[in-house]
């Protein structure tokens, strides 16, 4: 069984930071794709950002420039630095990774979200 485990979320003011980490566990051969969603109230899902496992990037238009993702491939770990935080970034964050268990099965795993809330 596969688990991704978000933490980090929490209330912040506009103009502050956050750091998120989302840790995969169990039995896992490899992690190629992970990313960041969020979703916020009466809005459906949206990619914040994504990460290959050969380090590429892309993010929404609405973060460039002030998130960050990374990952550290020893921890299976992927992180998403939140800087100059908007009220408009308010929703719940979801990890989300495309994890082998066995070689030629591929599936999409999600967290269970964090809740980001900033205060105007």
């Amino acid at each position: 069984q596969v688990q991704l485990v978000e933490s980090g979320g929490g209330l912040v003011q506009a103009g502050e930071s956050l750091r998120l980490s989302c840790a995969a566990s169990g039995s896992i051969l490899t992690i190629t794709r992970m990313g960041w969603y969020r979703q916020a109230p009466g809005k459906q899902r949206e990619l914040v950002a994504g990460l290959s496992s050969g380090g590429s990037t892309n993010y929404a238009d609405s973060v460039k420039g002030r998130f960050t993702i990374s990952r550290d491939n020893t921890k299976n770990t992927v992180y998403l630095q939140m800087d100059s935080l908007i009220p408009e970034d308010t929703a719940v964050y979801y990890c989300n990774a495309d994890i082998s268990q066995k070689r030629g099965l591929t599936r999409s795993y999600w967290g269970q979200g964090t809740q980001v809330t900033v205060s105007s």
